[in-house]
């Protein structure tokens, strides 16, 4: 009788799903609309019974955008809410702090976009929901690269630039091995303080030093910056964008508008990959329907479907393992190539993808702030990988305005 009534009380507590996510600060953006897509998949698994016969519910704290906040949070969340499953948020700066935490733990942990955050730890129940492949570095700056190998005269020259943390960090020094392989010299390679608030002095140099390419990595906030100060000095170069977070998003594409025109940079789904990733059309309707009531990116076709992804494979997880194990976890997780809204994933042995997915597009035709224009083919051409691509690079840089 003791024991029913034992596993009565279990099947009636809710499976707990705890994270930092950032809904203010520089981050804020992304991670309300990476919030309502873990809450749109949690109300569905609920409807369906939810998972082990335990109602799910996600426990999260407001992580400000600031990786000061994160060994708190989750301290919060093992040992005072005692949730079951944990997840890292999003940005690289924010990723980072958690994984001592999980390992400290023995947590499995499945991240949310971050670049290459497990490569000093190494550690083997960390998994990442970003398409960036087996090596990341390499895989965010290639394709701008393989891009420039291809214009006739071949360039000679690259300015490189980013924020002084985590992320541009990675993404620079792949950057610089890029540079490497196709002997371009590289004539401007600065870090500005992540405090950084005017980018003119910092255009202005870059500018002075006459690169035939410009490659960028920044976050939101230091983008905006960038792309204004690039408009407002008259930047001249072949090439202008990198590894931008930003220009993903709905409210920086609208706020941005025309100054877009001729930035190359990355993205992860765009109309013209509708045929591609077809089941993101399913979910991305489901999302848009929300975003507005929610007031969060009304597009969503950077974090909100690989958020919801992410979820889908603790789901298939848990259902198939049938206990919270965490090392039995990670252990199926390794061993299994999960269906998904946006396709197949299977993760290589240090938690990134086996594969790369990373598009680069260039942005062209913007005449106006209009958020509708994005929904459409045109606006964001794939120029690479050449498999995808749906138009061919303009260059230079000023030939795209």
């Amino acid at each position: 009788m003791v024991a029913v009534v034992a596993s009565a009380v279990a099947a009636e507590r809710p499976l707990k799903i705890g994270f930092g996510i950032g809904l203010t600060g520089p981050l804020s953006g992304n991670g309300k609309a990476a919030l309502v897509a873990m809450q749109i998949w949690a109300e569905e698994v609920n409807a369906r019974g939810g998972l082990i016969d335990r109602k799910v519910e996600l426990i999260y704290y407001d992580d400000q955008g600031n990786p000061a906040n994160l060994p708190g949070i989750y301290g919060k969340l093992l040992d005072i809410d005692k949730v079951d499953l944990i997840i890292a948020g999003y940005g690289t700066n924010m990723i980072v702090p958690v994984i001592p935490l999980a390992m400290q733990r023995g947590m499995t942990l499945m991240s949310l976009l971050g670049l290459n955050a497990n490569e000093r730890f190494n550690y083997d129940r960390y998994f990442q929901i970003a398409p960036t492949g087996p090596d990341p570095a390499d895989a965010f700056t290639r394709g701008y690269f393989d891009l420039a190998a291809g214009i006739k005269p071949v360039p000679k020259t690259v300015a490189l630039s980013g924020a002084d943390a985590e992320f541009s960090a990675v993404a620079l020094a792949g950057a610089r091995r890029q540079s490497k392989r196709l002997n371009l010299q590289v004539v401007y390679d600065r870090a500005y303080p992540p405090s950084t608030t005017d980018y003119t002095p910092i255009m202005r140099a870059i500018e002075a030093a006459r690169p035939d390419l410009v490659y960028i990595a920044s976050y939101p906030p230091d983008t905006i910056g960038l792309i204004r100060a690039a408009s407002e000095t008259g930047l001249q170069t072949g090439m202008f964008g990198g590894s931008m977070v930003g220009p993903q998003y709905a409210a920086l594409k609208t706020q941005l508008g025309p100054l877009l025109n001729g930035v190359v940079a990355f993205e992860l789904y765009v109309p013209e990959l509708a045929n591609d990733v077809p089941l993101i059309k399913d979910f991305l309707a489901k999302y848009q329907a929300r975003a507005a009531a929610e007031k969060t990116d009304q597009l969503g076709f950077l974090l909100p479907p690989f958020a919801y992804a992410a979820m889908q494979i603790l789901e298939q997880a848990v259902l198939d393992v049938r206990s919270l194990d965490q090392g039995k976890l990670a252990a199926f997780i390794h061993a299994t190539t999960f269906d998904t809204a946006i396709g197949k994933v299977k993760f290589d042995k240090n938690g990134e993808w086996e594969a790369s997915r990373i598009f680069y597009v260039q942005y062209r035709n913007i005449a106006s702030s209009d958020l509708e224009q994005w929904k459409r083919q045109g606006h964001a051409v794939v120029v690479w990988p050449p498999q995808s691509k749906s138009g061919e690079l303009i260059y230079p840089y000023r030939s795209g305005h």
